[in-house]
């Protein structure tokens, strides 16, 4: 199997897996480094960071898709205007991941941030846009469970983190 073919087959099941989760309402949790055991030498593996899903499902048919969408290129690599399918920037991200739902975004965060309808960080539902700073640069997906998928720079690749860890929350915005 050639590596594109590996690669979009591991993507593909990514997907399925993370979606599957997502709907059971499980959450995943790393192994302490002790139980990360590999290959026939028995080295200890290093850690995957832990990946939460959503607890509850999205109010939405096309917000769900967006959210499975998502967290399906967590791991990808953030790369400054990319918007799929190997690689991200915020905004790419998320309208990567409407586009899957068939619903058009705007490209920009800032632009993103104008559309659709307001909703209060207390309300806050799978698939809601989350804004940051001032004026808005940055642009991520709230997930459910206080966490929230994003694409944040390059030092980083697409990864789930808890909202709350962001600085300068700018509001949020539901547009499914």
């Amino acid at each position: 199997m050639t590596t594109a073919r590996t690669s979009f087959a591991r993507r593909s099941f990514r997907g399925v897996a993370v979606a599957a989760i997502a709907g059971a309402g499980i959450t995943l949790a790393p192994l302490p480094a002790s139980a990360a055991v590999g290959g026939a030498t028995g080295q200890a593996l290093a850690a995957a960071p832990a990946v939460a899903a959503a607890p509850a499902a999205a109010a939405s048919g096309a917000a769900q898709t967006a959210v499975n969408t998502a967290l399906a290129q967590v791991g990808d690599r953030y790369v400054y205007g990319a918007t799929g399918p190997n690689s991200f920037d915020c905004s790419g991200l998320t309208t990567f991941s409407y586009k899957a739902a068939g619903v058009s975004l705007p490209r920009t965060s800032k632009a993103q941030s104008t559309v659709g309808t307001p909703v209060s960080k207390a309300n806050l539902q799978p698939g809601d846009l989350v804004f940051f700073y001032s004026p808005v640069s940055h642009v991520a997906m709230y997930v459910g469970n206080g966490q929230i998928v994003h694409a944040l720079n390059s030092s980083k690749p697409v990864q789930v983190m808890n909202l709350d860890s962001m600085p300068s929350y700018a509001g949020a915005r539901r547009v499914a």
